[in-house]
């Protein structure tokens, strides 16, 4: 099953048997408190910078969320949307919790974006799978609802099982337009968090077949060496059935394992991808952003 996400020129395509997509986090002011200053100031020039690092590590798509506290969320998202896409052509996914505001970033977006979320609540479910009907957009679904964040991978099932039907039958969005995250929770709160997300994983990779995301940096918040353990997980998680990760692709570390589970998994036939990657980071000047390979640290 393909999800297509596009851009006025560009367009990515999701799948199982595709590269594993790449979503750079960057563009989010949460925790980042100066960033949150320069946007009530109606400041983006750090957009402008978070838009060419991603770029050059090898993002595929850019999360875009302007959730800085006390500023206009909604004309911030209309400014940055339209000045992404004149940085870049790779696809946005629309990032937020208030409904005015993914309205007013799908409204101006050119292309088929990727909204940032909706959860099995009802309330939730009535809002925004209208905008996302009615922008023909793909959306990525959270599989909890008003009464918990399951913990049991077979109750995350359920409410995706609800997700899913919710959208294709009541909304007539296809079910190749819906992106499931199975929740990767920090494993420091829980060791068994991790194994938790990739059982969910391949439970709705067999009866569904969806494409799937999740919050990369999720999983090792709190711990030490955390670009470790997200190397380590992605690749165990595309072995289960994730497709796609909202992460950062500032990080060679990250975005080599990435790509090294795409070799490993059968997604870059002859591993022209991968020895392509690595010509290109050898033959670049030391004071280039390289694109990420095995032995390089972030600068």
């Amino acid at each position: 099953m393909h999800t297509t996400i596009s851009s006025y020129a560009k367009t990515v395509t999701i799948g199982h048997d595709q590269p594993f997509a790449i979503i750079g986090e960057r563009i989010n002011p949460t925790g980042r408190a100066k960033f949150q200053r320069q946007l009530r100031d109606g400041d983006l020039s750090r957009v402008e910078i978070d838009v060419a690092q991603q770029v050059a590590g090898g993002a595929m798509l850019l999360d875009v969320n302007m959730g800085a506290p006390l500023a206009d969320e909604a004309e911030l998202m209309v400014q940055a949307v339209t000045l992404i896409q004149r940085l870049t052509d790779l696809p946005l996914v629309i990032d937020s919790s208030i409904p005015e505001v993914l309205e007013a970033g799908l409204a101006v977006y050119q292309g088929k974006a990727l909204v940032n979320s909706v959860t099995a609540e009802d309330e939730r479910l009535d809002t925004i799978l209208p905008l996302v009907k009615r922008y023909g957009a793909a959306v990525i679904g959270l599989p909890n609802d008003e009464e918990q964040i399951p913990d049991e991978p077979q109750e995350r099932l359920a409410l995706t099982r609800k997700l899913i039907y919710t959208a294709t039958e009541r909304y007539q969005i296809p079910i190749e337009d819906i992106v499931i995250d199975p929740l990767a929770m920090p494993a420091g709160a829980d060791t068994g968090n991790t194994m938790r997300t990739l059982e969910t994983l391949a439970l709705i990779r067999e009866e569904f077949g969806v494409n799937t995301t999740c919050g990369a940096s999720n999983l090792s918040f709190g711990m030490p060496d955390r670009h470790a353990l997200t190397a380590a997980f992605l690749p165990v998680a595309a072995a289960h059935g994730l497709t796609s990760a909202i992460m950062d692709a500032r990080t060679p570390q990250v975005v080599t394992a990435v790509r090294a589970a795409d070799l490993l998994l059968g997604h870059d036939d002859w591993g022209a991808a991968w020895i392509a990657a690595y010509r290109a980071a050898m033959a670049a000047p030391a004071t280039q952003a390289m694109p990420a390979m095995p032995g390089q640290a972030q600068s």
